[in-house]
């Protein structure tokens, strides 16, 4: 006997739903201006023909000890920790959206039974229908079927594939807003190190007065006891000496909080900060070139950021107005049916189709509108975002410029100034030990060198603060 195949097959069915194009919509515009001045008008600017080098944080702060809290500060920190997952999903989201214009293929397998009711149409053929002479379909009619499936929406107006792109730039923009916060948390981390170290020096500064200025007043005491000055001396220089004391707790409770900034930085609970106080004065970093504000654009990764973001915007904004035109889908599937599993794997038990769509939004658009609106409003946002990006940077290094040139000079009077202090402070002692001074030039000439002291230990410090800026404002190094 012949066995007769049968094998159906169905055709290609284009099922035009609706069709509309992307309607003429006024939409506001805006193009991005990322022109910078020529130079950054500073007197002192570094030559601006050289191009800066990335700044390597690890030269550019070479003490040990910062370096081991930086180091440690980059592996525990929360927030940049919480910024690498941010990537992690980037990088998840580009996968996604690279699927999505790939065919999706399932496999799909199933078991069953139907009963017809008797008196209708389908229950007829099956009560009369015979498998073979002499064997009727059973009741109910077992249903088993296993097979693969696929569909593909055909991105012929490259919705999908802008979607990854703006995937991809995003993910970009994420490391490169990883990199600027590293550059933030390396300048942190140093301005409170110096900070702490200028602190201690204040605190040292502060005993070394008390010390001195009880000196005095034992002399001064004495003094009294010999009726050469009244209670009034005493009284006064006594109080100076306990006011100069006060200031040490004021200190301390400051070096308390500042080793708690770092440790929080560093991610980790209180613990005390190696440091070496001593070579505080003596602290300097590297000269750096300020280079051209157009290499900005090159060089600080929030400006790359800002481009990327305005990047991905406009790939979102192509990605919505392809809402509008019509999509294409093919899908098909091939695989086994039967009634019964002994003819399952069967070649008359075969099953297939192929089938396409065209489809296209005709009537209630309002949400696709929406979405395109938006998209080009978060493009004109992201434009401003990046200008004003740009305006900051170059405002940051004018700024950190001058503040360099302006302490550096005002470093170099008050240094003059601390030493002229100093050395009246021992002659007032000497003129003073040898009554040919009054207590009160003493009491003037100590209170003044104290806070000369800490006010060239304050410059110092801002010296430093601006130097670090100007690290993290030409990009920094990471």
């Amino acid at each position: 006997m012949k066995l007769k195949l049968t094998i159906g097959i169905t055709f290609l069915q284009i099922n035009l739903l609706a069709f509309s194009g992307c309607q003429s919509l006024d939409l506001p515009s805006k193009t991005e201006n990322n022109e910078t001045p020529a130079n950054y008008g500073v007197t002192n600017e570094s030559s601006t023909s050289n191009t800066p080098n990335s700044i390597n944080w690890e030269s550019y702060f070479d003490d040990p000890n910062l370096s081991l809290l930086i180091h440690e500060a980059l592996s525990n920190n929360q927030e940049l920790n919480i910024v690498l997952q941010d990537i992690f999903i980037d990088q998840n989201e580009i996968r996604a959206r690279k699927g999505e214009y790939l065919p999706f293929v399932s496999l799909r397998a199933g078991a069953g039974f139907d009963k017809a009711a008797r008196y209708t149409p389908q229950g007829a053929v099956e009560h009369h229908l015979e498998v073979r002479p002499g064997v009727h379909f059973p009741e109910p009619v077992p249903d088993f079927m296993f097979g693969a499936y696929a569909s593909w929406e055909v991105d012929v107006w490259k919705k999908l594939r802008n979607a990854k792109k703006a995937a991809a730039t995003k993910y970009l923009a994420t490391v490169e807003g990883k990199n600027f916060l590293i550059t933030n948390i390396v300048s942190e981390i140093a301005q409170s190190y110096y900070e702490l170290m200028a602190l201690d020096n204040m605190l040292e500064t502060i005993n070394n007065s008390v010390q001195l200025q009880s000196n005095v007043f034992q002399v001064i005491q004495q003094q009294k006891e010999a009726a050469k000055v009244t209670q009034l001396a005493v009284n006064r220089f006594e109080a100076q000496v306990l006011n100069t004391m006060n200031l040490q707790y004021e200190v301390q409770q400051k070096i308390i909080e500042t080793e708690n900034e770092i440790n929080f930085l560093v991610g980790r609970f209180p613990q005390p900060i190696n440091r070496n106080s001593s070579k505080f004065m003596n602290t300097d970093t590297p000269q750096v070139e300020s280079g051209l504000p157009s290499d900005l654009l090159e060089h600080r990764p929030d400006i790359r950021q800002a481009t990327l973001r305005l990047a991905a915007s406009k790939l979102d904004v192509k990605v919505a107005k392809a809402n509008f035109y019509p999509s294409f889908g093919i899908r098909s599937g091939i695989g086994f049916q039967s009634f019964n599993p002994t003819y399952l794997i069967n070649p008359a038990s075969i099953l297939y189709g192929l089938a396409g769509d065209l489809m296209a939004p005709l009537v209630n658009r309002n949400a696709i509108k929406a979405t395109y609106y938006n998209a080009n409003a978060k493009q004109i946002q992201a434009i401003y975002e990046y200008e004003r990006t740009i305006l900051q940077a170059y405002l940051d290094v004018v700024n950190q410029l001058n503040k360099v040139d302006n302490y550096n000079k005002s470093f170099e009077v008050k240094s003059q100034e601390v030493a002229l202090l100093n050395k009246s402070t021992s002659i007032s002692n000497n003129l003073f030990n040898a009554a040919r001074a009054d207590y009160m030039e003493v009491l003037l000439t100590q209170r003044e060198a104290l806070e000369a002291n800490m006010e060239l230990l304050e410059i110092k410090l801002l010296q430093l603060n601006a130097k670090v800026n100007l690290y993290r404002a030409l990009g920094g190094g990471f």
